[in-house]
């Protein structure tokens, strides 16, 4: 995984073709996911606290993004993840959130990693599970996690 530079981030969804140059990696056409192509302009200008992208090494191919939802508030980085359903139950959400949450950590201005979830998407409640994230509330359409 690596940051998404802003001058990529720019060019989505439209040049494809630029974007993989540099990020070194072929771009699906169904990547970015909605979600994230509606506020990925705000988050790229926080680097590194913004998006980043996940590769596969051996497909040389853009799998998903992960990232915070902005820069840390207080203490506190929210992070999120997405992994295109054609990449999905292989460990990149695992593997990637969980680096990223050890990075993010690992800063100064960091104390706690917190995410949220649906209440009823088992694969991210196993995700934030083996990343060591406890659960701090939940009701019946949301979980919050909390790591620090």
């Amino acid at each position: 995984m690596k940051p998404l530079p802003a001058r990529a981030a720019a060019l989505l969804p439209h040049d494809r073709e630029t974007v993989a140059g540099i990020v070194g990696a072929t771009v699906p056409d169904d990547w970015p996911l909605p979600d994230l192509l509606e506020v990925l302009h705000a988050l790229v200008r926080n680097e590194p606290f913004g998006a980043w992208v996940m590769i596969d090494r051996e497909l040389a191919t853009v799998v998903g993004d992960v990232g915070f939802h902005g820069p840390p508030q207080g203490e506190r980085v929210e992070i999120g993840y997405a992994v295109l359903p054609q990449f999905r139950r292989r460990g990149y959400a695992t593997e990637a959130s969980g680096a990223l949450a050890e990075w993010a950590l690992a800063q100064p201005e960091v104390g706690e990693v917190v995410a949220r979830c649906d209440a009823d998407n088992p694969g991210s409640i196993a995700t934030l599970e083996r990343n060591g994230f406890e659960r701090t509330s939940e009701d019946r359409e949301t979980i919050h996690w909390r790591r620090r």
